[in-house]
């Protein structure tokens, strides 16, 4: 049976290799057929070809008389975009994917059994510490998109600053079961504020608005998964009050 045949042209300088050739060319290898790779050596070699061409971009991909770009190529294979594009869950149900084995894995090693209450209380916690980390690594982004939506960071910006450190501190002593007096209060009072100013903007507003749950600049739509969040927090809060009385 005659082997299928392409060709490709893609960037690879010694200080640049373009990573949608690097897929394009996988992609095709792993379709089952036979590549012949160009590579376009310098900046100049890869501008001159799209001028020679009159391409907008490169990897271009040749299959049969066929030419296509990366994007083209998956769908030439049946395959979806890459990446996705729009707005998405994933960040958020991937943080969840993650604490939920971890509150497992902690509560299997700290006590030799699967309690599931412990297991909840840890998921929550760990959940609260991801989500804070992700809100910290960019508090600038973070901050732009809180305002938008929550109703003390839009009268007091500031406000949008401290959040993701009390998030963040909040799971860590829940963890440790520590200052529960004093960490559950303020973790249940801006999980209800975020709660409500989520409620607010989606369902009595209809504003269509990005979450800045997992830090700014995601695509993850405020929404019931963004409220989750809140809800998740005011639980263990209460929680808490109520384990320590």
């Amino acid at each position: 049976m005659k082997k299928k045949s392409a060709t490709i042209y893609r960037m690879v300088t010694p200080t640049h290799l373009c990573p949608w050739g690097i897929k394009a060319y996988d992609l095709l290898r792993r379709n089952g057929f036979d590549v012949t790779d160009n590579h376009l050596e310098t900046k100049e070699a890869n501008k001159a070809y799209k001028e020679e061409h009159n391409v907008d971009e490169t990897p271009q991909i040749f299959i049969g008389e066929e030419r296509m770009t990366y994007d083209g190529l998956r769908e030439h294979l049946g395959l979806g975009p890459d990446p996705k594009e729009g707005k998405t869950y994933q960040p958020v149900l991937a943080v969840f994917a993650v604490t939920m084995p971890m509150a497992i894995a902690a509560c299997w090693a700290m006590q030799g059994n699967l309690d599931i209450i412990r297991i909840v209380e840890l998921f929550i916690a760990f959940s609260m510490c991801v989500l804070g980390i992700l809100k910290l690594q960019d508090l600038l982004s973070f901050s732009t998109g809180f305002v938008q939506y929550d109703l003390i960071a839009r009268r007091y910006v500031p406000y949008s600053y401290v959040y993701p450190f009390v998030e963040a501190g909040a799971g860590v002593f829940m963890i440790a079961g520590l200052l529960t007096w004093l960490v559950a209060p303020a973790a249940l009072i801006v999980s209800t504020i975020g709660a409500i100013s989520v409620f607010k903007a989606v369902y009595l507003e209809k504003r269509d608005l990005n979450c800045a749950c997992v830090g700014g600049g995601s695509d993850v739509p405020l929404g019931f998964i963004s409220l989750t969040e809140n809800l998740m927090m005011m639980t263990m809060s209460v929680w808490m009050l109520l384990k320590s009385s």
